[in-house]
């Protein structure tokens, strides 16, 4: 059985090998990950070239939704997005928040956060930082940020309750978040679930969505609202390389559903300093 740390180990170094790719090889493949598909450009991520503030250099194509889009980022917020990867939404939430705002980047891939430096200083970007850590034990004080963001990351953090707990003692009381993930309904196959490419990819590591929402309710959370919702469709040239051809029929039959969604929640203006049950 796979530890939670072997899979923390695995997608670092998987990420690590995709901070090195240029974005056509990462938009290839489903999350970046190298589960490459002739039938797509690329299965989860959506467009963010329309986006003020978007920079081509910082989009790795690994996405699976557009949270800052979503997020009611305001000028002077202080915004953290949990796994930044090069950039790229910390420079829309920058956009948002004006000179006069704060980003916090955190990502645990020492790769992802050299290439989001670099990008930084190109860009002159006075006010975007970026802390290499754990989004588990975020190196952030308590109550600092307004917003957070995170797109298509919890789904590869094996410990999603504990990070949602850490969201939660970072925002200020009355801040909230909008998060992209991926989440199920039914059972996935045990051939995807257990292939640690799928994982790297994000969709092995993916909860139902039920449970997901469960999750942000017991944290503390209030007003939690889905703002987008879409089918993830993986394409029969990816599913093969988990499946056989019988398998993959039933897969398509069942009422099993992957999806792409974008979650908002509120912590209460009298919330207290952490979620419940964690002081």
């Amino acid at each position: 059985m796979t530890t939670e740390e072997q899979m923390k180990e695995l997608v670092k170094q998987k990420y690590s090998e995709i901070a090195l790719q240029d974005r056509a090889t990462n938009e290839s493949s489903c999350c970046g990950s190298g589960c490459c598909s002739t039938e797509v450009y690329n299965i989860m991520s959506d467009d963010y070239s329309q986006l003020e503030g978007y920079n081509p250099d910082a989009d790795l194509g690994l996405g699976c939704g557009l949270p800052t889009q979503f997020a009611k980022i305001k000028k002077g917020d202080t915004v953290i997005d949990l796994g930044s990867g090069a950039g790229n939404d910390c420079f829309i939430a920058r956009q948002e928040t004006g000179e006069a705002g704060k980003v916090i980047g955190i990502d645990f891939t020492p790769a992802m956060i050299e290439k989001a430096r670099a990008n930084a200083e190109k860009l002159n970007f006075n006010n975007v930082e970026f802390r290499q850590g754990d989004i588990e034990q975020m190196p952030v004080t308590a109550n600092v940020a307004d917003v957070v963001v995170s797109n298509c990351v919890l789904n590869l953090v094996p410990n999603k309750n504990g990070v949602i707990k850490e969201i939660f003692r970072v925002l200020k009381p009355g801040g909230h978040f909008s998060i992209s993930d991926i989440v199920l309904q039914g059972t996935l196959p045990a051939g995807i679930r257990q292939a640690a490419e799928m994982y790297a990819g994000c969709v092995s590591g993916a909860v139902q969505k039920k449970e997901y929402l469960d999750m942000i309710e017991n944290n503390g959370f209030k007003n939690i609202t889905i703002q987008k919702e879409k089918t993830i469709t993986i394409p029969d040239d990816i599913l093969s390389n988990y499946l056989n051809g019988e398998e993959i029929a039933a897969f398509r039959s069942s009422d099993t559903g992957i999806y792409s969604v974008t979650v908002y929640a509120e912590k209460p203006f009298d919330a207290a300093c952490c979620a419940p049950g964690c002081c």
